[in-house]
């Protein structure tokens, strides 16, 4: 059978257009629900306080559960940068530089910042588990948990805030998504910038939005294969 090499190209660009969007949405749902297990089993964990004397740490079932979350930041981290990555890729030729260096590196310092808290923490944790109370009593703990406390709830989070302002921007101007996940998107934002650190659990409104948007992503390109 005779192939013309415009119909190739034609098939290449269909298949792009059906698997672009589904990749964002699994990496986003992938990113949604590892961020938030990670988050609540932290947060349930270890002391709301950052001034805590650490005394949990002297239980080793609580240090297994910690270890265990941050075990799962990295992988929440992979798929958070691929679905910026891919998200940025449908956005395509109507993407505004402004905004896209705003939307690329508010991404890449909440992973960076992201991975930097949780690796401080699972050395302080795991450390713990062999020096006992010579690490509470030597001040490095008083040190690395404030330190990390500051890095998730004054800058990564901060961060995240910056990130879906641009996003909710970016998906208004160029009609990718509906008003409601845009609005959404306006005050998930403005209150990572205000309560973060003051209402608990707030940090779970940033993989919650993420997960909607990929939600509708998913379900658009679903409808867009079978057209």
């Amino acid at each position: 059978m005779r192939t013309f090499p415009g119909a190739s190209a034609e098939s290449n660009i269909v298949a792009r257009a059906i698997t672009t969007p589904r990749a964002a949405a699994l990496a986003g749902i992938a990113f949604s629900l590892l961020f938030a297990i990670a988050l609540v089993i932290v947060r349930t964990v270890v002391p709301a306080d950052p001034n805590d004397a650490g005394r949990w740490l002297l239980d080793s079932s609580r240090r297994d559960w910690v270890l265990f979350a941050l075990g799962l930041v990295p992988f929440a981290g992979i798929a958070f940068l691929w679905f910026v990555g891919v998200l940025r890729d449908r956005v395509g030729e109507a993407e505004d530089r402004f905004f896209a260096t705003i939307f690329l590196g508010s991404g890449l310092l909440f992973v960076g910042m992201l991975f930097l808290a949780a690796a401080v923490t699972a050395g302080l944790v795991a450390s713990a588990g062999r020096s006992g109370d010579s690490l509470l009593t030597s001040g490095a703990w008083a040190v690395g948990r404030r330190t990390t406390y500051e890095l998730i709830n004054v800058y990564a989070m901060r961060m995240a805030a910056v990130f879906t302002l641009v996003t909710s921007t970016i998906l208004r101007r160029t009609g990718l998504a509906p008003r409601w996940l845009v609005a959404s998107g306006f005050a998930i934002a403005i209150v990572l910038l205000v309560a973060v650190g003051r209402l608990a659990l707030v940090e779970l409104v940033f993989p919650a939005w993420v997960l909607a948007l990929s939600l509708y992503v998913l379900i658009t390109g679903f409808k867009q294969g079978r057209t």
